[in-house]
């Protein structure tokens, strides 16, 4: 580990730091680092890793369309796109056209340029809220409201005006006919996993009907059957006009979606956007392959049901240090009655599990899809003392 971080430090641009852990190789929701250590994966690559590590569908999937077809860029088409295009559509129940990118921050910007193509000159703004995140790039930067990340970084030659999330008054006091689009996650995932009040993504779609401004969701991280259903949204009886994905569709394979309905759809004209790498075939196989693996297996009720047992034995701790549970399915944050969750972290990898310090008083959990109820309860019983160390 110690020659291998000293390389990593040496050869590579210092904006992740060190990370603390060097892995080698992993099997289902384990992982082994490069000196045999073993962890159970609680984090899952940031929600990506839907089917854990070296599943056989995926495996197969990625091999079987490498070793036939692997790239064609966006001058010839193939059928793992239509068919993932297909699919998708199908899964969101909607009329609507498909734009494949790498990442979730390529698919904001698609979503961003979407809704500005639409929306003409006469719409000069878009609304997000505080304490999101849409990504990294100057586009989608643009749309985060995490001043930390992206106040070094301005201006961003975009009117974006932030308001509370959860507020529907300061929702409505912002969006008005001159606005654009309004972008809101329906959990906010690197806030925290702080989920949308009760009623309030069904208020924005609302307002939005009422101004003309396009609602866009995004549901990088909750897409996917991370929260027990295929999207977060339909759990909310919510249509959105754009829709963006990413992370957990390609199982570990790079591939984001931008996905417009009714008029957005058809938005984009021919040359007004594109993506040398979007669509790639092997990607679209992995996330065939994903899409397939959560229905055969029924991933998406064993979600809700581990989930649901994962957040009741955290809460069943009673440790000073556990505030509460945030979240639903597989996708949770242990609040924390204290800034220690760095320290949770650390103490969680020295007893063999992965977490996330997503927030200063919140550690996120987004393990594989296919975690059993025995692996759960197995950070369950380890999480006391875990707790205490830190």
């Amino acid at each position: 580990m110690s020659d291998l971080s000293a390389r990593f430090e040496a050869a590579m641009m210092p904006n992740y730091g060190l990370p603390p852990v060097a892995l080698a190789r992993g099997e289902g929701c384990r992982v082994w680092d490069v000196d045999g250590k073993a962890y159970l994966d609680l984090i899952g690559g940031i929600a990506v890793s839907a089917l854990g590590h070296a599943h056989p569908a995926l495996v197969a999937a990625v091999s079987a369309q490498v070793g036939t077809l692997a790239h064609t860029s966006n001058l010839f088409l193939h059928e793992p796109e239509v068919l993932l295009a297909e699919r998708l559509l199908q899964l969101l129940g909607g009329d609507g056209r498909v734009f494949f990118t790498n990442s979730g921050t390529e698919a904001n910007e698609a979503a961003y340029k979407l809704v500005r193509r639409h929306a003409g000159p006469d719409r000069t703004y878009v609304v997000a809220a505080e304490g999101s995140f849409h990504g990294r790039t100057m586009g989608a930067l643009a749309l985060t409201g995490k001043t930390s990340i992206r106040e070094p970084f301005a201006p961003f030659g975009a009117d974006v005006r932030f308001v509370t999330y959860g507020s529907e008054e300061a929702l409505r006091a912002a969006v008005t006919e001159e606005c654009a689009a309004v972008f809101l996650e329906p959990t906010q995932g690197e806030g925290g996993v702080v989920p949308a009040p009760e009623g309030y993504l069904a208020a924005a779609r609302r307002i939005c009907d009422e101004t003309g401004a396009a609602l866009v969701l995004d549901e990088i991280q909750s897409g996917i059957g991370r929260t027990g259903v295929w999207f977060q949204h339909q759990r909310e009886g919510v249509r959105p006009d754009v829709i963006t994905l990413a992370k957990g569709l390609g199982g570990g394979l790079p591939i984001g979606v931008c996905v417009g309905f009714g008029p957005y759809a058809t938005a984009f004209g021919k040359g007004d956007h594109g993506s040398t790498f979007g669509g790639n075939p092997v990607s679209c196989a992995a996330a065939l392959a994903v899409l397939d693996t959560i229905d055969k297996e029924g991933l998406l009720e064993s979600v809700g049901t581990v989930g649901d047992l994962l957040a009741a034995g955290i809460t069943r701790t009673g440790h000073p240090l556990v505030a509460g549970v945030r979240g639903s399915g597989l996708w949770r944050a242990m609040v924390l009655s204290e800034p220690k969750a760095a320290a949770v972290e650390a103490a969680a990898r020295d007893a063999g599990f992965l977490v996330n310090a997503v927030q200063p008083d919140a550690v996120r959990l987004a393990p594989p899809l296919i975690i059993t109820s025995e692996e759960a309860a197995s950070f369950v019983a380890a999480l006391p003392e875990i707790l205490s160390k830190a």
